[in-house]
Parts: C-alpha cells; sequence; structure tokens
C-alpha cells in the first residue's frame, strides 16, 4: 500500500494506491472515491460486542469498511468530515491511542479496540475516549488543524488540553485533570487537561473543535432572533 497525501495542509486528502488484491480499513463517511475495480465489504468488525464499544466508546462507526483491490490493484481517495490536516503513522509493535474522530483508515495488520480513559470532558464538552490500535502496519490519522508531534524522553512531562489531543503512545503514563479549581475550570477558557509522561510520542492538533463550537454556537441566530 501507498499514500500519498494530497492537498496539505487545510483541506487534506489522502490517495491509497492498493496492490493486487490488498485490502484496507476505511472508518464509514471517509470514502472520496475510488477505481471502479475496488469493491467494499461492510461487517461488525470483531462481532457485535466490540463493534459497540468502539461506537459507544470510541465514537467510531458500528460497521468498519472493508476495500479491496482487484488482481490490477486499484487506488481510493479519503478524507475526514473536518478541514485540516491528514498524517500517517507507520507501526511497528508500538501501540498507539488514537483520540475519537481522528480515526481514518488502517491496513489489515492493524486492530483497533476501544480504551476508555478515565475521565469524561464535561466541561471541555468532549469524552476523552481513545482508540488502541496495535500490531505493525500503516495508520491514516485526520486532525481538525495541522498536526504536531512532540517526542517525550524518560521522565519528562507535557500537559495538553483534551481538545488538542490526537494520539499518543499507550505505554506513556497519564492522567487527566481539571485545570487548577473549580473556578479556574470555569471562567480561564480551560477545561479538562491530560498530563503525559515520557518516553513517547504525542501528536496534537493545533484547533480544538469543541473552542470552535463554544465560539460558533452563540452566534447562531435563535428562534427568536430570526422573526
Amino acid at each position: 500500500m501507498k499514500t500519498e497525501l494530497l492537498y496539505k495542509p487545510s483541506f487534506t486528502m489522502a490517495r491509497v494506491l492498493l496492490e493486487a488484491n490488498e485490502e484496507i480499513r476505511v472508518e464509514g463517511g471517509s470514502m472520496v472515491g475510488m477505481s471502479s475495480d475496488v469493491t467494499l465489504q461492510t461487517k461488525a468488525e470483531g462481532g457485535i460486542l466490540k463493534s459497540l464499544a468502539r461506537a459507544a466508546l470510541g465514537g467510531e462507526s458500528f460497521f468498519i469498511n472493508t476495500y479491496k483491490a482487484a488482481a490490477g490493484g486499484g487506488e481510493i481517495d479519503l478524507a475526514p468530515a473536518l478541514p485540516g490536516d491528514m498524517g500517517l503513522l507507520n507501526l511497528s509493535g508500538e501501540d498507539m491511542l488514537i483520540q475519537s474522530g481522528c480515526y481514518v483508515a488502517s491496513t489489515m495488520g492493524l486492530e483497533t479496540d476501544t480504551k476508555f480513559s478515565g475521565a469524561k470532558g464535561f466541561f471541555a464538552g468532549i469524552s476523552l475516549f481513545m482508540l488502541r490500535i496495535s500490531g505493525s502496519g500503516q495508520v491514516i490519522v485526520s486532525s481538525y488543524g495541522a498536526i504536531h508531534e512532540i517526542n517525550l524522553g524518560e521522565g519528562e512531562q507535557y500537559t495538553v488540553d483534551t481538545g488538542h489531543v490526537l494520539g499518543f503512545s499507550a505505554k506513556m503514563g497519564f492522567n487527566v485533570r481539571k485545570v487548577g479549581g473549580l473556578k479556574s475550570t470555569l471562567f480561564s477558557g480551560e477545561g479538562l487537561v491530560v498530563d503525559l509522561a515520557g518516553p513517547g510520542r504525542v501528536l496534537l492538533q493545533t484547533r480544538s473543535v469543541s473552542a470552535f463550537l463554544g465560539w460558533l454556537i452563540p452566534q447562531l441566530p435563535t428562534p427568536s432572533s430570526s422573526s
């Protein structure tokens, strides 16, 4: 499988070239277009219970789409719902935790499972649910905004607003908490943060969906204002 990222960084689309009879798992709604010789199979990956956990906790689709190329190969174009960048993660036995909604596709050698982060982002307006990606292969992820990577050494710590978390190494220690006391949480403009401890890599998205919605919703007309 070869992947090319087009139209970076604001409206990125991934063009995936599949070899003969090669398959790729794709999150529902991510397919933009494909060659006529690529076929689609949709199923509840891993069984009903695992699919329910992925959909209810991970924010992903209940059904997983598997696209398969014909004997002559094929191509498929993929993109997320929100504007922003896309990235490729090449895993070789390294488990990653990926934020709900950032998973786009992965090769068949990788397994996805739901892992609860231990906190619900009430003040941040999100739930910090993560998908655990394990095995060896390639993962295509998306971000709202650009992707910023940080590599933490042994003992290094870094604090991230939960709305900006894209993913991080599963081996890293982490703790989700409120910023300061109740007053700081309510009035500072910040919500929940996650403290990450190295070693490992951290992927951030430079924009926050919850922050954007917090700005957008008050601007929308109400029934009384539009009458």
